[in-house]
């Protein structure tokens, strides 16, 4: 675990690292322009969003957080109609889950093993108000999570190790300023909500509604905080948590993340992110060499990738004797 979590801390402090040698001056100064400019006198509002929004395309991966996996994959942006104001696009992801690291299991007791294909997709629409002052969006989709198990990292003796298949219906809110950004979020399993994973635990998938508010540090560098309540009856599961997160825009489209989070499920969770889209535009990554336009990052988040993807599992013991002198973690259950 000391491990994992040694790794996880690794990129935020690849992403610190990058941030020392950044002229943060030259930035603030960038961003004091766009704070004093109006949308008018930095032209984003004679801006074409048909110019400004093109499809984009590339790869995600994150290290395993409270209910997910490691994993890595492909992605893209497709807008769909763009009108003067507006757009109406589709993004897609599907990522290889892979093991959980060192035997420490993402979901609290069972280890994911093995390698799955999971998906997600959102269907969303985004317009911008008067001024292009904020972007304002709502987005809807479907996620799914085939999941392989190994052997618990609880020392717990299980047999008939099972790959289950959690689904999941999602929608979002979202609002956008050059500074501030907020997003509001329900995660809703569907299908089989509880399966087993072993001839000891079963596993669920997770209720999730959160919300996001993050501020733009510099045009590069972003932090956020967040609330999240969660609940599976089945796994005794009823709460609310809190997660933290700094990202890092370290060039055009190529984004590192660090994120902590702790509610009482999962207790501390530490965990890292990068994702790379090819084809991301000018209008939307903010450059600090003064020979390049400011932009605003309102525009910018017109073709951004919507967050809060992936489908939260949590396993817990289902009618086994945990005090069994067949069990040799018995002791770790109050035996």
């Amino acid at each position: 675990m000391q491990h994992f979590i040694r790794l996880s801390l690794s990129i935020a402090g690849t992403a610190a690292l990058a941030l020392a040698y950044i002229p943060f001056g030259a930035a603030r100064a960038d961003d004091s322009k766009v704070a004093q400019g109006s949308a008018k006198d930095l032209g984003v509002m004679s801006l074409s969003l048909k110019d400004a929004i093109q499809p984009n395309f590339g790869f995600q991966g994150a290290l395993q957080e409270a209910g997910t996996p490691n994993q890595a994959g492909i992605g893209g942006f497709l807008p769909l109609v763009t009108g003067d104001n507006s757009v109406f696009f589709l993004d897609a992801q599907a990522n290889a889950n892979f093991a959980d690291y060192n035997n420490y299991s993402s979901i609290i007791n069972t280890t994911v093993a093995g390698t799955t294909i999971s998906t997600s997709s959102r269907l969303g629409y985004r317009f911008l108000n008067s001024d292009r002052s904020w972007m304002f969006g709502v987005n809807a989709g479907y996620d799914s999570r085939p999941m392989a198990t190994g052997q618990p990292d609880t020392g717990v003796n299980v047999t008939n190790s099972q790959t289950v298949f959690f689904q999941q219906v999602a929608a979002g809110l979202e609002a956008v300023s050059n500074t501030w950004n907020f997003n509001a979020y329900a995660l809703v399993p569907v299908g089989d909500l509880e399966q087993q994973l072993n001839s000891v635990y079963q596993g669920g998938a997770l209720n999730t509604y959160g919300l996001d508010i993050g501020y733009s540090i510099t045009p590069q560098l972003k932090a956020s905080i967040g609330y999240y309540h969660q609940d599976r009856s089945e796994e005794e599961v009823d709460g609310s948590g809190v997660r933290g997160r700094l990202a890092y825009n370290l060039t055009n489209g190529l984004t590192v993340g660090a994120n902590l989070s702790y509610d009482q499920a999962f207790d501390t969770r530490v965990s890292g992110d990068i994702k790379y889209r090819f084809g991301s535009n000018g209008y939307g990554a903010p450059s600090i060499r003064k020979q390049q336009p400011v932009v605003m990052p309102v525009i910018q988040a017109l073709s951004t990738t919507p967050a809060n993807r992936d489908v939260r599992v949590h396993d817990w013991v289902n009618g086994y004797d945990m005090c069994s002198p067949l069990n040799i973690a018995g002791v770790g259950f109050g035996c």
